[in-house]
């Protein structure tokens, strides 16, 4: 995943609702352009889910590295400061929040995501992230990205 050029990025989508949503968008944000080991999104994950914030930070680096290693495109992901998101990260917010409802959906949304066919892990990862933060109380929150 490649943090984009602010003044190349478009940003055709607005924030999500949801504290689930923007929470997921931020820690995505954070590990996208400093890591998936960023201080700032474990804390993030910290505040939001107290203790149990191990589970859902292990599976959001999880999905991330998975997402970089499968993806034949580059996925483009904007700053943390931007008040509004990328196609790219409405697509994954939006397979993130049907994945678990609707996985056939989601496999199409991450397959146009990744340039490829070969989501199956991507998506597996995206449900894993979506099952811990409805879990724990923060729940990813239906998301349509058109």
């Amino acid at each position: 995943m490649t943090p984009a050029e602010p003044s190349s990025l478009d940003q055709p989508r607005s924030l999500p609702g949801g504290y689930g949503n923007r929470l997921f968008l931020y820690v995505m944000r954070r590990m996208a352009t400093a890591g998936v080991n960023d201080a700032h999104a474990a804390n993030a994950m910290l505040g939001a889910f107290g203790r149990s914030y191990r589970r859902p930070l292990v599976l959001m680096r999880a999905m991330m590295l998975e997402l970089a290693r499968s993806s034949s495109r580059k996925i483009l992901i904007a700053p943390c400061c931007c008040s509004r998101m990328t196609t790219d990260e409405a697509l994954m917010m939006q397979a993130a929040s049907c994945s678990l409802r609707s996985p056939r959906t989601a496999y199409d949304a991450v397959a146009t995501l990744l340039g490829n066919d070969h989501a199956l892990g991507a998506l597996t990862c995206l449900q894993a992230v979506s099952q811990a933060h409805s879990d724990l109380g923060r729940p990813l929150d239906l998301y349509a990205a058109g």
